[in-house]
């Protein structure tokens, strides 16, 4: 018990060193009285690729890195939990995934904040107990809709109005799914259980007793020599006066 306690306590500690991050961010931002948007994603503007790694670090104000922090620590900690062979891996590909379709596809203005990950995580998470069918990591899917169903109106244009990247949140989702799929063979896999095994034990022997059997060598028994019996009859001694001519 207290080995899966310390996994579970690990699996907060780098979503923890993220959320850090942007919270330093944001207290040079307060301290300077700087405001960093501009260093965010501007679609379509050669110089605003960097933005595509310092977008989810940017946020506008303390509720908008409030209201990340805390589903980026859930999820991030469940993402490391149960995926932890595939947890870097889908983390670094929705984080890219999302900047660089935002870049290509969103609308003309600056773009910031770690929304678009945070959608892509929930994303992963859902899809991906799905497509695997284990009752577990369908149980965390369940649990994602519970707690962060509402997010699916993030992903319409006209809900949260023209301030909010509606687009960023799109393309997280999208590559959360995408994640799902392309790694639903890798990671834990769906416990297969006795009466599946039995089934495929069947078919195999089903399929070897179809397989064609060595020809029996054949062994050949020589016939036993064609005899022939000539009869001749006893004669008892009346019987053989009988057969006298008369004289």
């Amino acid at each position: 018990m207290q080995i899966e306690q310390k996994q579970i306590l690990k699996s907060f500690i780098p979503p923890l060193i993220l959320i850090a991050i942007m919270w330093a961010v944001k207290g040079v931002e307060i301290i300077f009285h700087h405001d960093f948007a501009s260093y965010g994603v501007l679609p379509r503007h050669p110089e605003s690729l960097m933005g595509i790694i310092l977008m989810p670090f940017i946020h506008s104000d303390i509720n908008h890195l409030f209201s990340n922090s805390v589903p980026l620590l859930i999820l991030g900690a469940s993402l490391i939990y149960f995926y932890k062979e595939l947890a870097l891996r889908v983390f670094l590909l929705t984080y890219l995934l999302d900047g660089i379709w935002l870049w290509l596809g969103g609308r003309e203005n600056y773009h910031i904040g770690a929304s678009g990950i945070v959608y892509g995580l929930s994303g992963f998470l859902f899809f991906s107990g799905l497509f695997r069918r284990d009752t577990r990591l369908i149980a965390i899917s369940l649990l994602v809709v519970f707690l962060y169903g509402g997010m699916i109106w993030g992903i319409f244009p006209t809900i949260l109005g023209e301030r909010i990247s509606w687009e960023a949140h799109l393309y997280g989702g999208m590559a959360g799914a995408l994640c799902a799929w392309v790694y639903r063979k890798e990671g834990p896999q769906r416990k297969q259980y006795q009466w599946e095994t039995e089934e495929d034990n069947e078919e195999e022997i089903i399929f070897m007793e179809e397989e064609p059997t060595e020809p029996i060598e054949q062994v050949i028994v020589p016939e036993p020599p064609n005899v022939q019996y000539d009869y001749k009859p006893t004669i008892k001694p009346d019987e053989e006066d009988s057969t006298k001519p008369n004289t």
